[in-house]
């Protein structure tokens, strides 16, 4: 990472901070803690979108675009990020002009369901931070996803009740496994896992279910 690429990540958060003054964004509400959080945390998963096809990135559930406008910088990779309040892509529109991105980065106003629709099977990779349960994040991404294109899931603590129906669920939704890694932010004492599942098949059943299915009715 060079050091245009530093300033303009930084510039970011410090632009994400000062927004949240008017609309919530984040509950973290200092640059030190910002750094760590989001744009270290962000960072973190930088080997696993490397190692995912090349081709369009999306980010999830983005709300101040962590960490899809970091992984954006560093990767140049096209993006989109999806979030489903308004309030918050037209806070990352603002974000995204400042830092003179708008060629690159563009955001999406619409429920994961929506996504899928509107963008079928175009996604190489697709980023979730702290978003749902992995079973979810798999279903709602399946759609998305090009063959062999890759879901990085970034967590916390992910009991083992969550990983074995996570697990169970991968013929049905055409999901596999890719790698999992655990390790600890700078600070020592903050856990982070993150999760890759592949797109290896079609799934068993149509997807994507009516909006609200994943989280109401889940398989």
């Amino acid at each position: 990472m060079n050091e245009a690429q530093q300033d303009l990540i930084r510039r970011h958060l410090e632009l994400i901070i000062e927004a949240n003054k008017t609309t919530n964004l984040t509950r973290i509400d200092s640059l030190e803690d910002g750094m760590l959080l989001h744009v270290e945390d962000s960072l973190s998963g930088l080997p696993e979108i490397n190692a995912a096809p090349e081709g369009l990135y999306g980010d999830l559930g983005t709300g101040g675009g962590f960490p899809g406008i970091p992984l954006a910088i560093v990767t140049g990779r096209e993006t989109i990020l999806a979030d489903s309040v308004g309030k918050k892509t037209r806070v990352l529109d603002g974000v995204i002009q400042e830092l003179g991105l708008r060629n690159q980065v563009t955001t999406y106003h619409g429920r994961i369901e929506d996504l899928s629709r509107d963008h079928r099977f175009s996604f190489s990779v697709l980023t979730a931070r702290a978003l749902s349960k992995l079973s979810i994040l798999m279903e709602l991404a399946s759609p998305c996803l090009k063959m062999g294109g890759h879901l990085i899931c970034y967590k916390a603590n992910v009991s083992e009740e969550e990983m074995e129906h996570a697990l169970g669920l991968q013929k049905k939704l055409g999901m596999a496994l890719e790698s999992d890694r655990s390790f600890v932010l700078s600070d020592g004492v903050t856990n982070r896992r993150i999760i890759v599942f592949k797109k290896v098949a079609k799934p068993k059943l149509s997807l994507p279910r009516q909006v609200g299915f994943a989280q109401k009715k889940p398989l």
